[in-house]
C-alpha cells in the first residue's frame, strides 16, 4: 500500500496510534548550540538577569498574503479578529470540528493583506491546505524551520527575557517605550536599523522578541549581546531552551485532534505521510486504544478564555456546546525529590532500571503522555513535559487533571515510563514504570511569570 499520505501510512500501520506509537522521530529538536555556558545558569539568566533566546531556527513560518488572508485565518480561528490587523500579533488558536484543539501559533498581522502565522508546524500546515481547497484568494509562502530546510532561513528571531529585559531593551531603542500589552507590536531601533518588536513573555520572565531579514540576524544578535553585558546577559542553548515551556505554563505541542473524524479524512488524504503530523512520536505510560483520549479542548490548556463566539468559524457548534463544561484544569506538578532520586538510584542497579530522566529535559516523545493518578490508582489526569527547573531546585512538569483534583497542594502521583518494558524506539532503552509522588502547583510556575506577564494564570 502506498504511504504518500498521512491517511495511507496511518492505514497501514493499523491506525494512528499505532503509527505514532511506533514513530522512530524523538522529541522536538532545538537546532541551537546546545550550552553556551551551562544550562542551569542559562536557566537562572531568564529568573535573575537578563537572557537572549534565538528562535530563528526551530520554528515553521507560514505566509500569507492575499486579499481574503485575514478571512482565511478567521474562518479556521477561534480567537476573536475584531481589530486584528498590521502591526498586530495575537495567540492563534485552531479546533477540529468536534471541538477538539488542533494547535496554535502566533499570528502576526504584517500588512492589511498579509499575516505571519510562526511556530510548530501543525496549524501552519492545516491552514495551508484550507487555502488550497477553500475559495480564497491568497498565497502561501512555507519557511520550514531548519531541521528540515536546507536553505537560510527568511528571518532572525531573537527573545530577550528577564528581569532586566526591559532596561537593556530601552537602552538598545535609545529612549523610553510607550506602555505596551502582552502581544502588542512596535518597532525598535537597533544599530540604526527599525526593526518589529512584540511585547512577549516566555520562559517565566516578561520582555520581548525583535525579527527582522536574515542577513541582518548576526550583527543584531551581536549589538543585543555587547549592550547586555552590563546586565548579566546570557545567551541561552538548546538544552535549557526547551524548559521555558514549564516554566512559562504553555503546553506547546499538544497532539492534534486530526488523527479522527470523517471531516477531517480529505485533509489527512491531503497531508503528506512525511510531515510532522506522519512522523511524529507518542510515548509515555498512558495507553488508551482511542486517539480521542488524547486530545484536549480550549478549555483544558486555558485557552477557553481566548475561544470568542463574534464570528462563524470551522469548529464553533462543537466548541459552543463544550463551552458549558465541565473541564479540566492545565496545572504544573511539582515532582518529590526522593522518588526522582530513586529513578537515578535505580540506574545503578543490575536489574529494576527506572526510565532515564535527562536534565533538564526528560522528553523522549514528540507527544509526551504519562498518567497522574490519585491515591486509588484512578487515572485523574495526564502529565505532559517535564524538566528540571535549577533555580527552584525542582523537576516539575505540567499537567491536565479533572477539575477536583487541581487544586494547588493536592497529592497526586505520575507513572514514569512505558509499559511491557519500554517501546522499540531508539531514545527508549528497557526499563520499569516507576510511581513518583508529585504536588499540584500553580502556573506560571515562575511566580515572576505569575506577577509579570501572566497574572491570571493558576490552577
Amino acid at each position: 500500500m502506498s504511504t504518500d499520505s498521512l491517511q495511507n501510512k496511518m492505514d497501514a500501520a493499523g491506525g494512528a496510534l499505532a503509527m505514532l506509537r511506533a514513530s522512530q522521530l524523538g522529541p522536538y529538536v532545538f537546532p541551537v548550540r546546545a550550552e553556551f555556558s551551562n544550562w542551569r545558569d542559562e536557566q537562572r539568566a531568564w529568573r535573575e538577569t537578563v537572557a537572549l533566546l534565538d528562535l530563528s531556527l526551530h520554528m515553521t513560518d507560514l505566509y500569507i498574503e492575499g486579499p481574503d488572508a485575514y478571512r482565511l485565518i478567521s474562518d479556521f480561528g477561534a480567537n476573536s479578529f475584531s481589530g486584528f490587523g498590521a502591526g498586530r500579533a495575537k495567540q492563534y488558536i485552531a479546533c477540529a470540528p468536534n471541538g477538539y484543539l488542533i494547535g496554535d501559533m502566533i499570528a502576526f498581522g504584517l500588512t492589511d493583506r498579509k499575516v505571519n502565522i510562526v511556530g510548530r508546524p501543525t496549524v501552519a500546515s492545516w491552514l495551508e491546505y484550507n487555502a488550497a481547497v477553500g475559495k480564497y484568494d491568497v498565497s502561501v509562502q512555507w519557511d520550514e524551520r531548519s531541521v528540515t530546510n536546507s536553505k537560510p532561513r527568511k528571518t532572525f528571531r531573537y527573545q530577550i527575557q528577564g528581569p532586566h529585559a526591559w532596561r537593556l531593551i530601552e537602552k538598545l531603542n535609545g529612549k523610553v517605550f510607550g506602555k505596551l500589552r502582552l502581544f502588542q507590536t512596535t518597532s525598535i531601533k537597533i544599530a540604526g536599523r527599525e526593526y518589529p518588536f512584540l511585547k512577549h513573555g516566555m520562559g517565566g520572565a516578561p520582555g520581548g522578541e525583535v525579527s527582522g531579514p536574515h542577513e541582518h540576524g548576526a550583527e543584531v544578535k551581536a549589538v543585543i549581546l555587547e549592550a547586555g553585558q552590563e546586565f548579566g546577559i546570557q545567551q541561552v542553548g538548546g538544552r535549557a531552551y526547551g524548559s521555558t515551556v514549564v516554566d512559562s505554563g504553555w503546553i506547546p505541542c499538544p497532539l492534534p485532534a486530526l488523527y479522527s473524524g470523517s471531516q477531517m479524512q480529505s485533509y489527512r488524504q491531503w497531508l503528506s505521510a512525511a510531515s510532522y503530523e506522519g512522523i511524529a512520536s507518542l510515548g509515555g505510560s498512558f495507553v488508551s486504544e482511542s486517539i480521542e483520549d488524547y486530545y484536549f479542548t480550549p478549555w483544558d490548556l486555558d485557552y477557553g478564555r481566548l475561544v470568542q463566539f463574534d464570528h462563524d468559524f470551522f469548529g464553533r457548534d462543537a466548541l459552543e456546546q463544550r463551552a458549558k463544561g465541565p473541564h479540566r484544569k492545565k496545572v504544573s506538578i511539582v515532582w518529590n525529590a526522593d522518588d526522582v532520586t530513586s529513578i537515578y538510584r535505580s540506574q545503578m542497579q543490575p536489574v529494576g532500571n527506572g526510565k532515564y530522566m535527562e536534565s533538564p529535559l526528560a522528553h523522549y516523545a514528540s507527544y509526551p503522555y504519562d498518567q497522574v493518578l490519585n491515591s486509588k490508582g484512578d487515572r485523574v489526569g495526564v502529565s505532559t513535559y517535564v524538566s528540571f527547573l535549577a533555580p527552584d531546585h525542582a523537576w516539575v512538569s505540567l499537567a491536565v487533571v479533572d477539575a477536583e483534583w487541581a487544586q494547588p497542594g493536592t497529592e497526586l502521583a505520575v507513572l514514569w515510563g512505558e509499559p511491557n518494558g519500554g517501546s522499540h524506539r531508539p531514545m527508549v532503552e528497557r526499563h520499569v514504570q516507576m510511581p513518583v509522588r508529585v504536588r499540584v502547583a500553580v502556573w506560571p510556575f515562575s511566580e515572576l511569570a505569575r506577577k509579570e506577564y501572566r497574572p491570571a494564570g493558576g490552577a
